[in-house]
């Protein structure tokens, strides 16, 4: 736990870490916990005389303030003070963009690799380890969040988890991997057809490729994320499938794979230079399958920057 005061940082942690903390965190006061996490917190408050706290309440449960409240004692007032730490990291510097460059490329060759080995009778989940052993072997330390590999009807789960299922002829596959590196997440999404597509697949993937682009298109400082949002829909609605759509267009990313800003219907918070975002649209049709192009966008001073760069034309195997 960090506790952040006018006159300096203190980490507070267990004798687990205490050596990792001084060493990946100069310039803050690591202090050994006596006990459990938030009665040792409340312990530093009241120790410190600390009479007014903010608190995450995205990141604390009810259970943990209790324990820290009651430790702290009757002069400590807690004050919700929530997404502080998500704003500042919302505009990202040079150096962190350099390296979710480097992990957005790393993602893409990733992609590529996994995209080879697809072929009927291949397991959803032989694939998603292919696509973690060979995040490894560039070297990320590990996956953003769970491999999705989806295919046939399963491909209309926007959030559909490796099985056992065998890859078929004539499905579509969708593929949603990101890596971490240098601690920074990636995130991309590409979709291939085993097989022939029908003319019907390939005018549904034409039009998201279409809503993709535009949404990217859209992307500058001052835009909001319900104006990149909105020229998505706006496409799809055009091809008549935005009653397909069924999530936002994306979503801001760094340290964590999800984080603002947001990037939806409604969302005024208005895009800066230095924002790292998705751009995701996609439609899910029930008993057909689903179609998701995601690439990760970078927000500079004017315009913007594609990080992955894997080709998003239709990819027919």
């Amino acid at each position: 736990m960090l506790a952040v005061t006018p006159d300096g940082s203190t980490l507070i942690t267990d004798g687990r870490f205490t050596v990792q903390a001084r060493q990946q965190c100069p310039g803050v006061k690591v202090e050994l916990q006596k006990g459990a996490l938030f009665p040792a917190l409340g312990e530093w408050l009241r120790q410190h005389r600390i009479r007014r706290a903010g608190f995450d309440p995205g990141q604390w449960t009810v259970v943990q303030l209790k324990a820290a409240k009651k430790a702290a004692g009757m002069k400590c007032r807690t004050e919700e003070a929530g997404g502080i730490v998500e704003r500042l990291r919302m505009k990202k510097d040079p150096r962190e963009l350099s390296l979710m460059r480097k992990a957005a490329i790393l993602a893409g060759e990733v992609m590529e690799k996994a995209i080879q080995v697809l072929r009927p009778g291949v397991r959803e989940s032989e694939v998603a380890a292919e696509i973690e052993y060979h995040m490894k072997r560039l070297g990320a330390s590990g996956p953003s969040f769970e491999t999705i590999v989806a295919s046939g009807k399963r491909a209309a789960l926007p959030h559909a988890r490796p099985t056992s299922k065998p890859l078929r002829k004539n499905e579509l596959v969708v593929l949603d991997l990101g890596a971490i590196l240098g601690h920074y997440c990636s995130d991309m999404t590409r979709t291939v057809y085993l097989g022939r597509a029908p003319r019907r697949i390939r005018e549904w993937y034409h039009a998201v490729n279409e809503a993709r682009a535009a949404a990217v298109a859209m992307v500058s400082p001052g835009v909001t994320g319900g104006e990149v949002d909105a020229a998505a829909r706006d496409v799809l609605k055009k091809n008549g499938l935005d009653q397909y759509f069924v999530h936002s267009t994306g979503h801001g990313v760094g340290l964590e794979v999800h984080e603002d800003p947001r990037v939806a219907r409604g969302q005024a918070i208005r895009l800066e230079a230095g924002n790292v975002i998705t751009i995701e649209p996609g439609i899910y049709v029930e008993d057909v399958g689903g179609i998701r192009i995601e690439d990760d966008v970078a927000v500079r001073f004017s315009g913007s920057e594609l990080l992955t760069r894997v080709t998003r034309d239709f990819i027919e195997l």
